[in-house]
């Protein structure tokens, strides 16, 4: 049974019920992110999630690794473009502990200037990583280029430059606007009652401040084209997309099925094609990112040097039969039933469960339950999946970045067009 309850100061709680569980996921999701940063504090929304574990007024760091870890408790943050979450599992009995600990976090960091100048080192490191790792470094440039202009195209971690000017006042100016109770979702899923978990919940967080200051949230634009970086790598990465629908869109059930049909699946049209019937790619899928008011379908591969322009070329040729040709009944059948599948088994966790009443309410502002999902998924249909196709996938609408040793390769701009 999920509980929605909202407090005066306009933080928002919400409970799902699993009795036949001993944990329970607790997670306190800002909606606020990347996106929500100006160019000149690009990376703050992270680096000031790292900085709440460096230590509170009560607490050092390691009082807050020794203290979850002194319970069998798993504690965790990760920022997005569009929102923060910070989150913890632990045994119902330890749930009153580990709320203590989560909200002292958020709500009295101390951003010491010896932790400051320590962690960003840290995060340059992390930066130099994903320059490191070329997979992910093709759909982090795929993005910058895809969005350009846009703060959804910019780096979460931001640039080295950003993360180097950051000082204590621009870190408490960022917390002091974005940690504000209206900006706060709190979900817990698993043994929980939630008149215990409400109990909690406004002792713990009575102190936030209930400012909000609506972000100046402006609808990206996409830049179609083609993006090749030479870099001395083993073999090229390939991110090819197309513009997609953000999160609340109609047919966001029917893209989820187009993109099982295309690559989602070791049974897709991509890896079939491509890795299985020639070889040429190990990794080969595809997938949508959607967002408050934009989206995109992207697809990607990693193969030879020398292979690279024939996979662009079956890339965009599985793209233009998916326009111009209705799927079969079969690959719909297929489509949904795993679709259906991995929902459900994604929802056996408290963990996911608390994830999604999250995201469902920063999204929606409503709780969709498993057989609203189910049903909409079952409701699509063949013509459904080839509107949105043809919707999407129209002449000029491709971008590609190809990341790799390109150097003298014959790829031109034309590969792209869906004619």
């Amino acid at each position: 049974m999920i509980v929605r309850e909202q407090f005066d100061n306009g933080l928002r709680l919400l409970t799902e019920s699993m009795p036949g569980v001993r944990s329970v996921s607790f997670g306190a999701w800002l909606t606020r992110g990347s996106r929500h940063e100006s160019d000149a504090r690009s990376g703050i929304a992270h680096f000031v999630e790292h900085m709440l574990f460096k230590g509170t007024a009560r607490r050092s760091a390691e009082d807050i690794a020794q203290e979850i870890d002194s319970i069998g408790g798993q504690l965790d943050a990760f920022t997005a473009k569009e929102c923060a979450s910070y989150y913890v599992k632990v045994l119902d009995e330890h749930l009153p502990r580990a709320v203590d600990v989560l909200a002292d976090l958020l709500l009295n960091p101390a951003f010491d200037l010896g932790d400051i100048e320590r962690e960003k080192k840290v995060v340059l490191e992390e930066i130099k990583m994903v320059e490191d790792t070329p997979d992910d470094l093709v759909h982090e440039l795929f993005t910058q280029r895809f969005w350009s202009g846009h703060p959804l195209g910019r780096p979460i971690l931001g640039v080295p430059d950003t993360v180097r000017a950051l000082d204590a006042t621009s870190l408490r100016d960022h917390f002091g606007h974005a940690y504000s109770a209206g900006n706060l979702v709190i979900a817990a899923a698993g043994h929980v009652d939630h008149a215990a978990v409400r109990d909690l919940v406004s002792s713990a967080f009575a102190d936030l401040p209930s400012s909000v200051e609506p972000p100046p949230d402006i609808a990206p634009s996409t830049t179609p084209g083609l993006l090749v970086r030479d870099k001395a790598l083993e073999q090229c990465h390939v991110v090819l997309g197309v513009n997609g629908y953000p999160q609340g869109h109609a047919d966001r059930y029917i893209c989820y099925v187009m993109n099982i049909v295309l690559g989602g699946t070791m049974s897709s049209r991509l890896f079939q094609n491509i890795r299985e019937k020639r070889g040429l790619a190990y990794a080969v899928s595809s997938g949508f990112a959607s967002y408050q008011d934009g989206g995109a379908l992207t697809i990607y591969a990693g193969c030879d040097a020398e292979s690279v322009v024939e996979v662009v070329d079956l890339i965009v040729a599985e793209l233009q039969q998916l326009r111009d040709e209705p799927i079969t009944s079969a690959e719909l059948t297929r489509a949904k039933d795993h679709l259906k599948g991995s929902l459900v088994l994604g929802l056996e966790s408290t963990s996911s469960r608390m994830s999604q009443l999250a995201r469902q309410e920063m999204y929606y502002g409503r709780q969709f339950t498993l057989d609203d999902t189910l049903q909409a998924v079952q409701a699509v249909t063949l013509d459904d999946v080839h509107r949105v196709a043809r919707a999407l996938l129209v002449p000029g609408a491709v971008a590609a970045t190809i990341l790799g040793p390109v150097d003298g390769l014959p790829l031109r701009e034309e590969q792209l067009a869906l004619t």
